[in-house]
């Protein structure tokens, strides 16, 4: 064969002819294909699979979308009202409408129409720079059509003048065009004859007619509602994209529409797909088959809704649902106009145009409506697509947890399996669950006395899952869960007919005798009650091991005790004092000795649980289904402590357990979890105080040997992360933590960086009590509140009585069992102003919450809930946002880490992000695209700046210890008022009580020291007996007799006949240095004396020991200036009214408030100072929503009176309270 010559090799087309021979390029394929289409039939969308030429199909859609184009050209004096179509061996599309204009172009010399239909790359459509949304874009269009004809016409009027034109042959053939005058309405028609042998045809073939007919229905439904659509004369009855939906849906169809959704550029409707994703899509007319940008962003904004949805729903919060699950159940219906639109290619299947340059205004934007939101969720649209992930899920499931019955098992770490688990004796054989290692060690120990052969031991790692409330990956994942399964050889959702099958025939749970040990009981019975059932029916599948939570030892004879009840009931009857008492305080307390012990005595410690009726399954439920927390409620509105399990039963039924048993955990957890009404404190924070206050903490001390002294001086039962956790958090002092921190940071306690997560380690930080403290919770008031017992140890109060509600100064938040809390902070200053006008005869108000160096807006609104915000501005000159302040709980971090994946998104308009932030400032500089900052309707929203908070969850213990919700912030100062008032009453009897007791010893002493200067009373040289004699002669009040003080406090801590422990800590007058010494001289005596009589001396040591030097006259005018000094206090307070006593202590934390706040406000100054190279240019800010203008309108609005107190003026902390003491004197004085 010949090489080809350079003019054979080399070749110049045509345009014409380059698009008669590379048709991919420009229209598709032209050869025929088989594919799956909607087409109408019988008035529905049907899909089918059809035979058509795809190239075929592109040059109809080119003069169709040409011709729609025209509706985006309307004006006050052209308006397109109809669309005709005709199909047949030649076609015919023809619009009214903005006319071309038939005149000459003065650039080409030719006329108009000639240059648009007849010259390649012409159009109206190629400046860049106008926002256009129509279909046109590179200048080929409807030439192709004309291309691929074998006649192709061009008729146009525009309103004076007619022109037709016709091309041939492919349009290598033009004529000249024929022009006349005509005054008509303007219209375009394109009529052509396409040239079928290129296309493999002979003729518009049934499959290739009925897709053009759908494309024709197309138009009907994207324009319906504006012009009129005709195909073959007649009208389609379509007038709106929803009918047009409907064609596609079956009647009873899942169908979701929101007219506010609607706008000019977008239109979308929801429905549900059984078998994948499906769209139907269009831009500017175009029908996009391939879907593209416009497809994805409307549905990331659906898929987003629905997972929102199945978050926040309890219902489908343990599955994990994910997109591509939810996808494949949509089926959308999205017709949209795009700004200069883009596609992949020439046949424009697949729109590429960012989300940035879609265009339209901020209202113009595709949006999902909360009215949308909420017709979604209430279609079974959610539900369906949960059902389908569940079953999926479930099928996963079920193959992963699926046990078998083998001899061998390896690889679980710590299980000592027993001899003949897996094996014929099998079902003979116990697996006993320990509560960790130490627990295992105990089993182990005792199982060298029942042997290995039918005995196994597994330690838990920590509480077992809920598995009735968790999620499938999270069982899946969840290795406890698969070890249990493997080590009993269980299988799921099988019905156990017989224990034969399993490892184990039984599990022993072997717990501390605590009420976290109930819970992991608890958790064990639900795990198997979930998923086998059948098994808890088998008596002596499921039992217990006890051991005893107290010991009572007197000689050779001990006495075990199961639980505290049974111990107090004991304690009540017997001199306690006479036995030895040792709490276990968990398993590890009990040696080998003991293990052994329990274990010889197997039964004894063993209790079997029973299955009685399907009560035992609705109690389990009940206290593990999170949909039954309001039946919780109730369940613990009936607690009743003394109520218990007898441990000294065989067998145990599972609702006994339940209501028994684990409800003091469900009540536990909420002590725990919630805090008192009264001092804002759980029992955590409350054992860290009352160590700070026992230990006097005056100096800094680690955070870390803090918690070691807590520990040890409180009965703190829990881990030390806990306890750290919990010193480091009442020492916070950032925005949003603590309005009063009551123990002081030093070092890095945490920041609004991470809120507090940035914490240094409990080694490197120090602490010590706030000065302000011990203003909030007064000394004295140590001697008044109630001491609880733990372990055999007096610790901390129920609770303490602070001067005003910490519950509200610090907020609270919390979830334990059936209920949960959430309440804002307030304003200390605006607390004591309350209180003061309640003690003046006046209501409480309701209060607006308060976060100390907020500088954001706090809106109360009436049902008492409120909105909290940031501070932003927004320069519309340079597109530049400044984000100021962020709304309370969003911490910086986390919110940096929003606008990271939001400028990481493609289209977003965020392009840069800088941060000047300091300690105690926020500062986001955000460069958004040009243009965008004007756009912005609602910047507060658009950034997630604003924070609603609701007054509907304020759960506290109230002044019984009781569990109670309040309905306003009022009722919660009320409570606490009228509580802390009975208080001021009982200091009042304290401190009387005390003065009278020193009224009694100063008077004995002085009269005493009279006496023996006076020789009445003779020391020398007489019996002990004698002296008694003569002390009672002269009526001297024995010790033992005096006035006892009212101390709560001395009570539990201290020895009645101590002199020392019933004064003052902190007194140091004369009465406590001789009591001092007597003390020493009076223990002496008693130890020696075996029998003590109604003459003992001991009743008058605290005379009797004084030192001899004291015996003087000068002592005696000491003692008696002190005794006038006492009556005359004793006086005073007998005359002072509670209410009286109540406001001198708040003016005492005014002052110390006001102190502590010029501190801090001086700290923040020197920190906030900016050198004058880095001060920022001022910006021209926009006004935003509500009417805010700037910043210091926010600042002024939420902090009006917080703020006052930084000026020496009338409106500062301290003489507000000097004005509220003369309105309050005023006031009584006016009474009088």
């Amino acid at each position: 064969m010949r090489p080809k010559t350079i003019e054979e090799q080399y070749k110049k087309m045509s345009h014409i002819e380059h698009i008669l021979n590379r048709p991919d390029t420009y229209i598709g394929s032209v050869q025929k294909m088989n594919e799956l289409m909607w087409i109408v039939k019988n008035g529905k969308m049907i899909q089918k699979e059809i035979e058509y030429v795809p190239a075929f199909f592109k040059i109809f859609d080119e003069i169709l979308v040409n011709a729609a184009d025209n509706i985006q050209r309307n004006n006050q004096t052209y308006k397109m009202t109809q669309l005709r179509v005709e199909i047949g061996n030649q076609i015919s599309v023809k619009n009214d409408g903005q006319p071309i204009p038939v005149e000459i172009h003065k650039e080409y010399q030719l006329y108009v129409p000639e240059l648009i239909f007849g010259v390649f790359l012409t159009g109206s459509n190629f400046d860049d720079t106008e926002k256009r949304v129509v279909g046109g874009r590179n200048g080929y269009g409807a030439k192709l059509t004309n291309v691929y004809s074998s006649e192709f016409s061009v008729e146009v009027c525009d309103g004076n003048n007619y022109l037709k034109q016709v091309w041939s042959n492919n349009m290598s053939n033009k004529q000249i065009p024929i022009i006349k005058q005509m005054k008509k309405d303007p219209f375009v028609q394109i009529t052509y004859k396409p040239d079928f042998k290129r296309f493999g045809m002979n003729e518009i073939e049934e499959d290739t007619q009925a897709l053009l007919v759908r494309r024709v229905y197309d138009m009907a439904g994207i324009y319906g509602s504006k012009i009129n659509v005709y195909l073959n004369d007649e009208k389609i009855p379509i007038n709106s994209f929803q009918k047009y939906v409907d064609l596609y849906l079956p009647s009873n169809s899942i169908k979701i529409y929101d007219k506010e959704m609607t706008t000019p550029r977008w239109e979308v409707v929801v429905s549900y797909s059984a078998t994948q994703f499906q769209h139907v899509s269009f831009v500017n007319s175009i029908f996009t088959s391939k879907g593209g940008t416009h497809v994805t962003h409307v549905t990331d904004k659906l898929i987003q809704e629905i997972q929102n949805e199945m978050k926040s729903n309890k219902k489908y919060k343990h599955l994990e649902v994910q997109k591509y699950q939810i996808k494949q159940s949509l089926w959308i219906f999205v017709n949209c106009l795009i700004n200069n639109p883009t596609f992949d290619s020439q046949t424009k299947e697949n729109l590429t145009t960012r989300v940035t340059d879609f265009g339209g205004n901020d209202e113009e934007k595709f949006k999902v409506t909360e009215k949308f939101s909420r017709a979604l969720i209430k279609t079974d649209i959610i539900e369906t697509i949960f059902q389908q992930a569940k079953a999926k899920a479930d099928a996963k499931l079920n193959k992963q947890l699926k046990g078998t019955k083998t001899s061998k098992l390896h690889g679980i770490e710590k299980l000592d399996d027993a001899n003949d688990a897996g094996k014929k004796n099998s079902e003979f054989c116990t697996l006993i669950l320990t509560e960790g290692d130490s627990a295992k060690a105990l089993a182990m120990a005792g199982i060298d006395i029942v042997g290995r052969d039918r005995y196994g031991v597994f330690p838990l790692k920590g509480k077992l899952l809920n598995v009735r409330e968790a999620s499938v990956k999270q069982i899946m994942e969840n290795e406890e869960i698969q070890n249990l399964i493997k080590i009993i050889g269980l299988q799921k959702d099988r019905e156990y007919g017989d224990l034969k099958s399993l490892r184990y025939g039984s599990v022993m749970i072997m717990t501390d005798q605590d009420i976290d040990g109930s819970h992991i009981k608890g958790l064990i019975i639900n795990f198997i009650h979930h998923f086998w059932p059948s098994l808890l029916k088998y008596r002596g599948f499921l039992k217990e091991f006890v051991t005893p939570l107290i010991k009572a030892t007197k000689g050779n004879q001990t006495i075990p005790f199961f639980t505290v009840q049974d111990f107090n009931k004991f304690a009540q009857i017997q001199d306690i004092k006479s036995w030895k008492i040792k709490y276990y305080k968990g398993l590890g307390t009990s040696d080998d000795l003991e293990a052994q012990e329990y274990f010889r005595n197997l039964v004894g410690h063993t209790i079997q649980f029973r299955y009685d009726n399907e009560d035992d399954d609705q109690s389990i439920d009940l206290c593990f289904n999170k949909k039954k927390a309001n039946d919780r409620k109730q369940w613990l509105a009936q607690y009743n402590h003394d109520l218990y399990v007898d441990h000294t039963q065989k067998e145990l039924g599972y609702q006994d357990f339940i209501h028994k048993e684990l409800i003091h955990f469900s009540m536990a957890d909420n002590i725990r979890s919630i805090p008192s009404m009264m001092d804002g404190l759980k029992p955590g924070q409350r054992k860290v105080l009352f160590a700070c206050f026992k230990r006097n903490l005056k100096q800094e001390i680690k955070v870390v040997q803090l918690g070691g002294y807590i520990a040890e001086h409180s009965a703190y039962h829990h881990g030390d992360i806990s306890l750290v956790t919990t010193i480091i958090g009442m020492a916070q002092n950032f925005v949003g933590s603590n309005n009063i921190n009551l123990l002081l940071p030093r070092g890095q306690f945490g920041s609004r960086a991470m809120g507090g997560k940035d914490h240094a380690s409990a080694r490197y930080i120090s602490t010590v009590l706030n000065k302000i403290t011990r203003y909030i919770f007064p000394e004295q008031d140590d001697h008044i509140v109630k001491y609880i017992e733990d372990d055999g140890e007096m610790v901390e109060p129920e609770y303490y009585v602070p001067i005003i509600p910490m519950s509200l100064v610090n907020g609270a938040e919390g979830i334990g069992t059936g209920w949960s809390t959430s309440i804002q902070n307030y304003n200390p200053l605006e607390l004591v102003d309350q209180i003061k006008k309640r003690l003046n005869g006046e209501q409480f108000d309701n209060l607006t919450p308060f976060y100390r160096n907020f500088d954001g807006i706090i809106e109360t609104q009436p049902n008492g809930n409120s909105l909290i915000k940031g501070i932003i501005e927004c320069n519309e000159e340079t597109d530049v946002v400044i984000i100021k302040e962020l709304p309370i709980k969003k911490w910086t971090k986390n919110y940096k880490e929003w606008l990271d994946k939001e400028i990481a998104q493609e289209g977003n308009p965020i392009i840069d992000l800088r941060e000047y932030h300091t300690k105690y400032k926020i500062h986001f500089e955000i460069q958004m695209t040009e243009g965008y900052v004007s756009q912005l309707k609602n910047p507060y929203e658009y950034f997630k700046l604003v924070t609603p908070f609701s007054n509907n969850n304020m759960v506290l213990f109230d002044g019984q210890n009781k569990i109670k919700k309040f309905e306003s912030i009022a009722e919660i100062l009320e409570e606490f008022y009228q509580v802390r008032l009975q208080f001021y009453q009982k200091r009042k009897d304290y401190l009387l009580s005390k003065l009278d007791r020193e009224v009694q010893l100063l008077y004995n002493k002085s009269r005493f020291i009279k006496m023996v200067i006076s020789e009445e009373i003779r020391l020398k040289n007489v019996k002990k007996a004698d002296l008694v004699q003569q002390l009672d002669k002269h009526q001297f009040t024995r010790f033992s007799q005096l006035i006892t003080v009212n101390s709560t406090k001395l009570k539990a801590f201290g020895d009645s006949k101590n002199p020392k422990k019933n004064v003052d800590d902190n007194d140091t007058s004369e009465v406590s240095d001789d009591e001092q010494v007597s003390k020493k001289k009076s223990e002496n005596i008693e130890n020696q004396q075996n029998n003590k009589t109604t003459l003992d001396i001991s009743d008058y040591n605290y005379l009797l020991s004084m030192p001899l030097f004291s015996l003087t006259n000068e002592k005696v005018v000491k003692l008696e200036e002190e005794l006038n000094s006492k009556l005359q206090a004793k006086d005073k307070l007998q005359n002072k009214e509670i209410a009286d006593m109540w406001i001198e202590d708040l003016n005492k934390f005014l002052e110390a408030y006001d102190e502590m706040v010029n501190i801090e406000n001086k700290l923040i100054n020197q920190a906030e100072k900016v050198p004058k190279d880095q001060k920022k240019k001022q910006v021209k800010k926009k006004n935003v929503q509500d009417g805010m203008q700037i910043e210091q309108e926010g600042k002024k609005k939420a902090n009006k009176k917080s703020n006052q107190n930084d000026k020496p003026n009338e409106n500062s902390p301290k003489n507000q309270s000097n004005r509220k003491i003369r309105t309050l004197k005023e006031n009584k004085s006016q009474e009088n």
